[in-house]
């Protein structure tokens, strides 16, 4: 027997007589409207929640730079010159006793490694910024730099999904997709949420960029992220086969969108809906994404903006540019992931490299932004999953071969725009870089501080699943950090 049958079988009689009542109901009103029942489907244009938003916005939009595999705030922004001094000797006990390490070094002795490049005070801030970040040292003074970042898992996989999903195990929706449901979207012709990866030249990093990463979880589908590529067509499937015009692929829709419609009618299968909604994505897309990625309107002194990579498709600065053009036409949150931060045995020779990939597009994109006046409501976030360990892995007197462990009880994240009170250095850490001393901010804050950015209570935004209220933030407690936000 297959599932559909099966499922019959169970239907309670409630569901059977709602389902037969919204068929005969949609037939009827698809009559009386003398049109398309999918036009009572709205193929684009979701506006949102309508209680949403809950006060009135800071930010309209996200840029989530997500450096995947961890960036060392030891050597990019937490300036501890007692690392240096004892570099060789062993961290005291009492400052790591009881917490748990990866597999990787918890066999070894915690020995000091200071920063591996010199770290200097930038703007009338005074932020610490490494040498290794010159572009960002120049945008000292429009970084809010939180240093007393905390989150609960010590692998990739499980700290990425919970920063970006609120939970550790994949099948929750991802932040981008909540906003998606909560909020909508600003522009009929190109996805609300969207995605892009990028990874580091030499391809030292193993991390992967699962697809729950920009999930919808347990949401329907239309409001996950869309991927856009680094190679052939930007969007999968965007390009008609041969012997196919527009024109008549607008008439094959229509015929699919009419047969879709039936079948919704008669099921009232929201997955339907959203079949329907992507179709005509999908088709709009096809006009907006070649306008959306021909850089020849660029001006050449932007494009030199962003560093030396900009043309190429797939790379970290392609993607930035491509970021502030999205972020243009109105799409809400967009995703970029970037990985070869993970640099357990080749710190010292990949640590620069990956700067140099990222560094110059990530303060061009904010410049950008400032320059265009869509800094203002547009909330730039930079950072990894966790952090780094403040002890070496490894023999640490090898010049090229050592690095640093996971770390997640302390780490440092960037954001700039989007109502955050800039140049604001906020938290503090020991002297060992290894604990927070004042405040702390955990993952579930930073998610809810950034809802509550774009005028959303993190308790209010809610999706009944299996019984249960579901929000970003879980049931854990969470709170906005109203010290970061103007």
């Amino acid at each position: 027997m297959d599932s559909q049958t099966e499922r019959r079988r169970e239907l309670t009689r409630r569901e059977l007589l709602g389902r037969a009542g919204l068929g005969v109901g949609a037939a009827g009103l698809a009559a009386l409207l003398g049109r398309d029942l999918s036009a009572a489907v709205p193929a684009g244009g979701y506006r949102g929640l309508k209680e949403l938003p809950h006060f009135p916005p800071k930010a309209k939009r996200i840029i989530y730079l997500m450096q995947s595999g961890a960036p060392s705030q030891v050597d990019l922004f937490e300036y501890k010159p007692l690392l240096a001094k004892r570099r060789g000797e062993e961290i005291p006990e009492e400052i790591h006793k009881g917490q748990d390490s990866t597999t990787m070094s918890s066999h070894q002795k915690k020995i000091c490694l200071g920063a591996i490049a010199p770290m200097r005070q930038r703007g009338e801030s005074g932020q610490w910024i490494s040498d290794y970040l010159p572009h960002t040292a120049k945008i000292a003074d429009d970084l809010t730099v939180v240093r007393s970042m905390r989150t609960d898992s010590v692998n990739h996989a499980p700290a990425m999904t919970y920063l970006l999903t609120g939970f550790e195990q994949p099948g929750r929706p991802s932040m981008g997709a909540w906003l998606s449901y909560g909020l909508g979207s600003e522009n009929d012709d190109l996805p609300t949420f969207c995605a892009m990866t990028s990874r580091d030249r030499e391809g030292s990093c193993g991390q992967l960029f699962y697809d729950y990463y920009w999930g919808s979880g347990f949401l329907p589908s239309r409001y996950q992220g869309v991927k856009f590529r680094g190679g052939g067509d930007p969007v999968l499937y965007l390009s008609d086969p041969p012997g196919i015009d527009r024109a008549t692929r607008r008439t094959l829709l229509d015929g699919l969108s009419q047969m879709n419609s039936l079948k919704l009618a008669s099921s009232g299968d929201q997955e339907i809906a959203t079949r329907i909604a992507q179709y005509e994505m999908a088709y709009r897309m096809q006009a907006s994404v070649p306008e959306l990625t021909d850089l020849s309107t660029e001006e050449d002194h932007v494009l030199e903006m962003y560093g030396p990579d900009v043309k190429r498709p797939g790379s970290y600065a392609y993607n930035c540019l491509m970021a502030r053009r999205l972020a243009e036409k109105g799409v809400r949150f967009i995703q970029l992931m970037h990985s070869g931060w993970d640099q357990h045995t080749n710190l010292p020779t990949q640590l620069i490299e990956q700067c140099r990939d990222t560094d110059q597009p990530s303060a061009a994109l904010v410049r950008d932004l400032k320059q265009r006046g869509l800094l203002d409501d547009t909330l730039v976030i930079w950072g990894g999953e966790f952090g780094r360990t403040p002890y070496g892995q490894g023999n640490i007197n090898n010049k090229r071969k050592h690095g640093r462990d996971h770390h997640p009880y302390c780490f440092t994240m960037w954001m700039a725009g989007g109502g955050m009170k800039s140049g604001l250095g906020y938290g503090a850490t020991d002297d060992f870089c290894y604990n927070i001393t004042e405040d702390e901010v955990h993952v579930r804050d930073l998610q809810a501080t950034i809802l509550h950015q774009l005028g959303i209570d993190h308790h209010k935004l809610t999706y009944r699943f299996q019984g249960l209220d579901m929000r970003l933030t879980g049931v854990e407690e969470a709170h906005v950090v109203k010290d970061l936000v103007i």
